[in-house]
Order: structure tokens, then sequence, then C-alpha cells
């Protein structure tokens, strides 16, 4: 009798783990659900070496795995490396030039206003029994928002 009642659905529809979870807290207020922990390929000194690397080299972030993978962890995913250097605050590498030449970390990072459209025509090579035809290629500066569209002629 005593297992059937722990296993009952409380009448406001959610489970008794969760009556459990909630009696336990000092506040109302819902927590993070951000682990406590965070799991990292690299140990914190070895993050610190991939830091000042980034910072004193100046490398990109292929080039930085390509070291990392060499002389660090030779395990390290690409992504795990950009999520380390976003958390250290390096993740653009313009910023970090940026600030190696004293400037405005700010204005490494471009802010356009809506509306500014950059737009590119290449010329596509003909295949057989095909004519030429021509990619045109718009980019909007503020959104990043691509159109990409092949025609016959550049009109």
């Amino acid at each position: 009798m005593l297992e059937a009642q722990f296993f009952e659905v409380p009448k406001y529809g959610i489970s008794v783990s969760t009556v459990c979870h909630w009696r336990n807290r000092d506040t109302v207020e819902d927590g993070s659900h951000r682990p406590h922990h965070l799991k990292t390929t690299l140990n914190p000194a070895q993050e610190a070496v991939v830091v000042a690397l980034r910072r004193l080299l100046e490398l990109t972030l292929d080039d930085l795995l390509v070291v990392v993978r060499e002389f660090i962890h030779a395990s390290m995913s690409r992504s795990a490396l950009d999520r380390l250097l976003q958390r250290h605050g390096v993740g653009n590498i313009n910023v970090v030039r940026a600030e190696n030449r004293g400037e405005d970390p700010d204005r490494a990072r471009r802010h356009y206003a809506p509306g500014f459209i950059h737009v590119d025509v290449k010329y596509l090579p003909a295949l057989e029994d095909t004519p030429r035809r021509y990619l045109f290629v718009a980019i909007d500066r503020a959104t990043r928002w691509v159109y990409l569209a092949v025609r016959r002629d550049k009109s």
C-alpha cells in the first residue's frame, strides 16, 4: 500500500519527485539549469596556455586547433576549443587583434545599420549544352542574411 502511494501523481498533475525537489528549496524562484561543473576537455592550466597562445600569436581557430591537438590534447574537438575561447572572452580574433594593437575592441565588432546590402556577381563556367550563367549573391551586412540566385543574364 505504501508503494502505491509513492508512485501516485498528486492532484496537481505533478510527480512526487517534483514535489520533493521543490520542498527542499529555500526559495520559490526557478534555479539555473546550467551544470555546476562544466565538463571540459582541458584542465585549467592547459586552458590558460591555450588562451595565452590565442592572445600572443593571434592564431585563428583552425590554426590553434592544430597546435592544441599536436602539443596539448590530441582529441580536442573544434567545437570544444571554440567554447573554451568564448568562455575566456577571446572567441573573436578581430577583437583580440584590436586589443593587441591598443585599439578599441568594440570597433572591431562592426555594427551596420539594416539595409546595407553587398552584391556580388560571379560568372559560372559554361557546361556542355548549357549557356553561360551568372551567380548573384546579396548579403545584408546587419543581419548576415544571404540571398543566392542563378540567372542566364546579368540584367
